[in-house]
């Protein structure tokens, strides 16, 4: 009796989470709550135990998410201002040539989407792929397909972007793991669902650059060494942090490894990235304090909704774990036979398609995770693996419940016929490449 109203507790939560969203239109973070408050209140918590569990999942979360996002949005925001997503793009472009132009849209989107946001680096890139499409006469598609794969698989696989970072805190995964394994998975999705598809797509669909909108080109754009090593620095600490962690390089000086943690952790290395970009791409570029301290107060307003959402999602998981439906869910996949790591895939992609929001959906799916993690003593490797696992799912089918469907057809100026042949299509093939790629990673760890 206690288990079956334990499973009725979560299956009403997220009905009640989805109607809220969708039937409602109510904003995710107040009906993540609700969601919650609801599962406490049907499992049997009395009052003081459902408050005491929202404050809980809350500041447990926050602690670590709202630091990271906060400083990577500031970050993005001064290297998007000076033109430095732009310098990537242009140096790629001259580099590959044009015949290799795909190629070097995907590899520009892999690295700018690192510090920004996806859809402020999609619209800063768009007039290099409408001049790309205007010199060689092919489909636009061509080059949109294969910048929109690099830049969709770093913002869900890569820390330090806010996906895979609230991911990471909710189940407990090392960011340094979840770096290494996002780029491991990242490649061939890459490679497959931009470079493969995107030739594949051109072929099927022309598409000729809007002419209403006329390229802009920046009069000034920072040095592409300087630009790439700020972009890589902070996620060379966190790496280093990792490896030194583990002991592979030996090193045993008490100070040395002190050092290393310190400057190694997310806060400090992005900490450390906002100075630089601060005076290289702010102070030394002409900028004056008072157009940073802008820059920088301004960026936070879309990083709050985020961490406000990630939030909410760790109070979900924090009523999961208090009512004992996560430990009940984690028991009865076990008998089933059900792997987590599909399951972590399945409960993402679902949420995803029905409420649109990638975000909602990696932070729900790791809500429904975590408590199955408690006592399964997995290693930070297939940790890291659970992170894009549940990336991958919340990708899946972008249509038209979601901004980025509408984003993507309006500046590509493509019908929606059209955006669900390539966009929809493409957000699926990176899905499926993804989970493949990251569950052979899960089983040779």
């Amino acid at each position: 009796m206690i288990e079956i109203n334990l499973l009725l507790a979560v299956l009403a939560g997220i009905a009640i989470l989805l109607f809220l969203i969708l039937k409602l239109r109510i904003h995710a973070f107040i009906a993540l709550l609700m969601g919650s408050i609801a599962v406490g209140l049907i499992a049997g918590l009395d009052a003081k135990e459902i408050i005491k569990t929202v404050q809980d999942g809350m500041g447990s979360t926050l602690g670590f998410v709202a630091t990271v996002v906060g400083l990577g949005a500031m970050f993005g925001a001064i290297l998007e201002t000076s033109g430095g997503a732009k310098t990537i793009a242009d140096f790629m472009v001259s580099k590959f040539g044009l015949k290799k132009a795909p190629g070097a849209m995907v590899i520009s989107g892999f690295l700018i989407a690192i510090p920004v946001f996806f859809d402020v680096a999609f619209i800063i890139l768009v007039p290099m792929i409408y001049a790309l499409q205007r010199k060689t006469g092919k489909s636009l598609l061509l080059y949109a397909i294969p910048l929109l794969a690099g830049l969709a698989i770093t913002h869900a696989f890569i820390p330090p972007t806010p996906g895979p970072i609230a991911v990471a805190d909710i189940i407990g995964a090392d960011l340094g793991w979840v770096i290494l394994v996002g780029f491991l998975a990242g490649i061939p999705t890459a490679l497959i669902a931009g470079l493969l598809f995107g030739r594949f797509i051109a072929k099927k669909i022309f598409v000729e650059a809007p002419k209403q909108l006329e390229d802009s080109e920046p009069s000034s754009l920072p040095p592409i060494g300087q630009t790439l090593l700020i972009i890589a620095f902070p996620i060379i600490l966190i790496l280093l942090n990792t490896i030194v962690s583990t002991g592979a390089l030996g090193i045993t000086n008490k100070t040395v490894l002190n050092g290393i943690a310190l400057i190694g952790h997310p806060f400090s290395a992005l900490l450390i990235a906002n100075i630089l970009a601060w005076y290289f791409f702010g102070i030394k570029r002409g900028f004056t304090k008072q157009q940073l301290f802008d820059i920088s107060t301004k960026s936070l307003a879309p990083a709050g909704t985020i961490i406000l959402l990630t939030g909410a999602g760790g109070v979900f998981k924090q009523v999961l774990t208090n009512t004992g439906a996560g430990e009940l869910l984690a028991t009865s996949l076990s008998n089933a036979g059900f792997p987590v790591l599909a399951f972590a895939f399945i409960s993402a992609a679902i949420v995803r398609v029905i409420q649109g929001s990638s975000t909602v959906a990696m932070i729900t799916a790791a809500g429904l995770i975590s408590p199955l993690l408690l006592n399964a003593s997995l290693s930070p490797i297939e940790l890291a693996c659970m992170v894009i696992a549940i990336a991958s799912g919340a990708s899946i089918f972008s249509h038209v419940n979601d901004s980025g469907f509408w984003l993507v057809g309006q500046y590509l100026g493509i019908t929606e016929k059209q955006t669900f042949k390539s966009w929809t299509v493409m957000t699926t093939i990176l899905a499926f490449v993804g989970i493949f790629t990251v569950s052979i990673i899960y089983i040779l760890a």
